[in-house]
């Protein structure tokens, strides 16, 4: 395993996640359900799967498309949420 690889993968979705839309419904369903184990192992469970359909979906568009033709439109589509973010329309 490339640790390297792993530990930046690790802190920049840490610091990426922190206080994010999703961390906030993870709390909200805690505090209501009162079941905070069920809501981290859903939760957990999510993640992990949303995660492997990226990498796979990585996988197949990469023999297709350069990395930085990926890497320009995920730029703009970034933009264009922002964008919208902070017109109110999202």
């Amino acid at each position: 395993m490339d640790l390297k690889l792993f530990l930046t993968t690790f802190a920049t979705l840490f610091v990426a996640e922190i206080g994010d839309k999703t961390q906030l419904a993870c709390i909200s369903l805690a505090a209501k359900s009162h079941k905070p184990w069920t809501v981290f192992l859903g939760a957990s469970t999510a993640l992990v799967l949303v995660t492997l359909v990226a990498i796979l979906f990585a996988q197949i568009i990469t023999q297709f498309i350069p990395e930085n033709v990926i890497k320009k439109v995920s730029a703009f589509m970034f933009m264009i949420i922002g964008v919208l973010m902070f017109m109110d329309k999202v």
